[in-house]
């Protein structure tokens, strides 16, 4: 399948965001740092700290439209009517939600909203008997149509909530590398799942992308992601830790860039305890300008394409950590406003 067109993005210069996860068991709190700290592309909070479904596939879970889910002891599987844990997902999403609306009161311009991708949530949730629904071609399509029609009620809540807010759509695919490689294995686990075509991989993103009508960032924090596919299946922009990429990655990144993605770049590292250790801003940017040095992009192009973020999830940070890195991330979009390749 070639590359289809994308809802076009163009955050303001100097944007920040969260990749999603915040530490503690707060709404409130989570949402009023979001607001304050990322004035210019603010998110909805997730806070995997408070327990099952308060977790990326339990949100997903609570998404799904006319599918069931339920939490066992082996994890998330799909199951004949709501239960307990699925309302609570559902609670859980609706309270930050409420948070965000009340804390963006009045909020105009982008919004980011993360929620687990169609084949990480077809690899890590499970049919009734137990094996990951990606091994089933029917029940993928299934999960994939109701996934689809819940993130379509899920835009258009946000935009009821908060008039002024232009949805950004992130689908966190850390698992689509390897289902991929075929290295997702089944409920024994003496086996894997025979391994999805890239074309088929891409084609399912693409009609979700088409269909939320949403720029879509693809989020995957693994060492080689899939950036060429992303960009194929017309993703607005796609969101890497930069710090844990190599220098055979770059073309891709190149490609990605220049054909118009948004680059959400991971540079302030996700995990810390001490909000004095949080790397300087001049160290943080270091990776996206040698990026750009190496590949001879536009300077122009740093500042209109390329967005800071943490390098991944900040549930493992202490509070006081994570909110330093939410400061520095700003601090470093803002610096590479002024700052020469």
């Amino acid at each position: 399948m070639g590359s289809v067109t994308s809802t076009a993005w163009r955050p303001a210069p100097g944007s920040a965001t969260g990749v999603g996860s915040l530490p503690g068991v707060e709404p409130r709190e989570a949402a009023a740092t979001v607001v304050g700290e990322l004035p210019d592309l603010p998110h909805l909070p997730e806070l995997p700290g408070r327990g099952p479904g308060a977790d990326m596939l339990g949100r997903a879970g609570a998404l799904l439209l006319d599918l069931h889910v339920d939490l066992q002891p082996s994890g998330w599987r799909l199951v004949d009517r709501a239960g307990m844990d699925e309302r609570r997902a559902r609670s859980y999403l609706g309270q930050d939600l409420d948070e965000l609306e009340s804390h963006a009161d009045g909020f105009v311009g982008p919004v980011k909203l993360q929620v687990c991708g169609p084949w990480t949530t077809a690899a890590s949730l499970q049919l009734p008997r137990g094996e990951p629904v990606l091994k089933d071609a029917g029940a993928v399509r299934d999960l994939v149509a109701s996934l689809t029609e819940g993130l379509i009620a899920h835009v258009a809540d946000l935009r009821a909530r908060l008039p002024g807010a232009e949805p950004v759509l992130q689908l966190d695919e850390p698992s689509l590398p390897a289902v991929l490689a075929g290295a997702i294995r089944s409920s024994s686990g003496a086996t894997t799942v025979h391994p999805v075509k890239e074309t088929d991989a891409e084609d399912v993103l693409a009609a979700l992308v088409a269909a939320v009508g949403v720029p879509v960032v693809v989020h995957c924090c693994a060492a080689r992601p899939p950036v060429d596919l992303a960009r194929r299946a017309g993703a607005a922009g796609v969101s890497v830790d930069l710090t844990l990429l190599g220098q055979d990655m770059d073309d891709a990144l190149g490609e990605a860039v220049e054909s118009g993605l948004v680059l959400l770049a991971g540079l302030v590292p996700s995990t810390g305890t001490d909000p004095d250790a949080v790397s300087g801003v001049t160290a943080t940017v270091e990776p996206v300008r040698r990026l750009w040095r190496h590949l001879g992009l536009a300077q122009a192009q740093l500042s209109e394409q390329v967005v800071v973020t943490p390098t991944c999830g900040l549930a493992g940070a202490s509070p006081a950590y994570a909110r330093a890195a939410l400061v520095r991330a700003r601090e470093a979009a803002r610096a590479l406003m002024d700052m020469e390749v």
